[in-house]
């Protein structure tokens, strides 16, 4: 239903799993497990996989919290984005890569939920995506000390507020690992 003509594919996102990021992250163990069941299927499913890898003032490229962490392992031949910003596709290559291969809709999985996570669903949202969240492949931080809300809470409201996201000829929609199709028809 994506609204960019001509780009029936679908690909998955993998989004700043990078030590620095995920260190201290809520159930880290089982959303990396979940990403990388992920993984497994797009590849098995000739599905593209595109990892964003974030850099700042905090986590400087080239460093050890930079880095991808190791039960994550990206082929060659996957295209890996690096962004200094929130959403994905501001001032990056994200967009043309994916117009290349004819991606129109997005599977988003990753880090922070509350930061890159958000601002690329918006993002791709607005740029005409189709944008299907793995509600169980994401995850933050806990920043309660700073007066935000638990990091389940952080979580549990994105999926459901993602969940009925829509903009005319595109959708929103939230899913769990075990549900996850990579048919645009069928992917949220």
């Amino acid at each position: 239903m994506t609204t960019l003509p001509d780009r029936p594919n679908t690909a998955l996102l993998v989004i700043d799993v990078q030590h620095g990021v995920v260190a201290g992250a809520h159930n880290r163990d089982s959303v990396i497990e979940n990403i990388n069941t992920l993984i497994g299927k797009a590849r098995a499913e000739d599905v593209p996989v595109v990892w964003v890898q974030h850099s700042d003032e905090d986590l400087e490229r080239g460093s050890e919290s930079w880095q991808y962490v190791p039960e994550l392992v990206r082929h060659d031949t996957e295209p890996l984005v690096h962004k200094r910003y929130g959403d994905s596709f501001e001032d990056t290559e994200l967009e043309a890569l994916l117009a290349g291969r004819g991606v129109g809709s997005l599977v988003v999985t990753g880090a922070q939920t509350d930061a890159c996570i958000r601002s690329t669903l918006h993002g791709a949202l607005v740029r005409g995506y189709d944008v299907t969240l793995v509600g169980d492949a994401h995850t933050t931080e806990d920043l309660t000390a700073y007066g935000a809300p638990s990091p389940e809470q952080v979580i549990a409201h994105t999926n459901l507020y993602w969940k009925y996201q829509n903009a005319p000829g595109r959708r929103g929609g939230t899913v769990d690992t075990a549900d996850v199709s990579f048919t645009p028809a069928e992917a949220g």
